[in-house]
């Protein structure tokens, strides 16, 4: 992808007018207080696809210099489309606009590779690295996963007292957060949180920031200069981490290790280190961030309709008997398989997938030039009426009969996919 477009052509895609004097802010105000309900109204008056402002000039997410704007899209088709074409539609780091100032200072050099990995690649690079990968998320490594995730959760269940208040997504925050860590690093970080899990929660939650935007200057007290801090801390430690394993032979069953032993086929050549520390902690934020959302929803939906939780009980029941699944038996549970799947259509973890068009194309009956930011919008597309009857109801069994394409849901595998909710939405024009 090029680097700067000599004469950007019009941007043409329906929009809300900016506001007077205020010019785009108002409008990126509105979407960063709700995103689903402001993007829900614009569809509804500007059909499929809509700029977040008439006539561009909005980043939210690009690191590239130029981004003539911003579109919001849904639908199927539009799915499809930019699924599809990974010749088109790149993906981009997950640090979003932060990744332009990798090279502005010796402190910024860690954005380099930080939460970049396979979100940084595109193409042929991106196949090469996606198979590098696949061994480490084979059905037999998984089965060791399975039993960490038990232990963790039971470990966690353990500290829940009846009749006491907790808040659910920070227990859900911490359930994966561990997950993820043991899983990834092969560590456990206890109720602390002071590892590489911890320290990469941290900065997520500072990145996602406005403030952020508004303060970016390397001055103690203020977001940029944490944020640097968090992003030297995690290398810092992510590189001892890596020290320790190659100390041991790398034979411990974590995702890490097994990174550390891949080889390309044909070059033999093993992922670098700047490569391990990317992919790594992207993984990290795919599957701590959605999972945490995906649990939350769901234990709520679920208190929301006390006599399908009482069906699903029952089928844990039968089939567990008071023990915890195994892989084997989640095929029993098909109930709780459509629970999860409604769960996740009504109250869609990731609610977003988030490209930048490689070159200019059509979508949706318009012309985007090249560099234009394109955010699908998986939660609008899952609750169109012609796709799903009575969308705003949660009803698992919908699931019995009903067989939707790829482009209709939102399903675990196209999760991985997509970016994680923070960090990709509190960013205005030029940022």
């Amino acid at each position: 992808m090029t680097s700067a477009i000599a004469n950007p052509p019009v941007f043409n895609v329906p929009g809300p007018a900016p506001a007077p004097l205020l010019g785009a802010t108002l409008n990126i105000i509105q979407f960063t207080k709700d995103p689903i309900a402001y993007t829900r109204q614009l569809f509804e008056e500007y059909g499929n696809l809509v700029s977040l402002v008439e006539g561009g000039g909005t980043r939210l997410y690009s690191p590239y210099s130029v981004c003539p704007g911003t579109v919001f899209a849904c639908g199927p088709e539009v799915v499809r489309q930019v699924a599809t074409q990974p010749d088109v539609y790149y993906k981009c780091p997950l640090t979003g606009p932060l990744y332009r100032f990798r090279n502005e200072s010796a402190r910024a050099k860690p954005l380099n590779h930080f939460l970049v990995g396979i979100f940084g690649d595109n193409e042929e690079a991106h196949k090469k690295q996606r198979k590098l990968m696949m061994p480490a998320f084979h059905h037999q490594r998984l089965g060791s996963y399975a039993q960490d995730m038990v232990a963790i959760t039971e470990d966690e269940l353990n500290k829940l007292e009846i009749g006491q208040v907790r808040n659910l997504s920070a227990t859900m925050q911490q359930v994966t957060l561990r997950i993820a860590a043991k899983s990834l690093f092969g560590e456990d970080i206890g109720p602390e949180g002071a590892s590489t899990g911890g320290i990469l929660h941290a900065a997520l939650a500072i990145q996602g920031s406005l403030a952020m935007r508004l303060m970016r200057y390397d001055l103690p007290g203020l977001p940029w200069h944490r944020y640097l801090n968090l992003v030297a801390e995690y290398e810092q430690a992510m590189k001892a981490l890596l020290a320790s394993k190659r100390a041991r032979g790398c034979d411990d069953p974590d995702v890490l290790s097994m990174l550390m032993q891949v080889r390309d086929e044909e070059t033999q050549e093993k992922l670098s280190e700047e490569e391990l520390l990317g992919h790594v902690g992207v993984i990290f934020v795919a599957g701590h961030e959605t999972s945490a959302n995906a649990l939350t929803w769901t234990l709520f939906l679920l208190s929301q309709h006390p006599k399908i939780m009482a069906d699903l009980l029952d089928e844990l029941d039968a089939v567990l008997k008071g023990a915890a699944p195994t892989l084997e038996q989640l095929k029993s549970l098909p109930l709780l398989e459509r629970v999860v799947k409604e769960s996740m259509r009504v109250l869609a973890p990731v609610p977003w997938n988030g490209r930048v068009t490689a070159k200019p194309t059509e979508l949706g009956g318009y012309s985007l030039p090249e560099g234009t930011e394109v955010f699908v919008s998986l939660s609008q597309t899952h609750h169109m009426r012609d796709l799903y009857p009575n969308p705003e109801s949660f009803d698992p069994s919908r699931w019995e009969t009903f067989t939707p394409t790829a482009y209709e849901l939102d399903s675990p595998k196209f999760l991985l996919k997509n970016y994680a909710a923070k960090g990709i939405c509190c960013w205005g024009s030029g940022g």
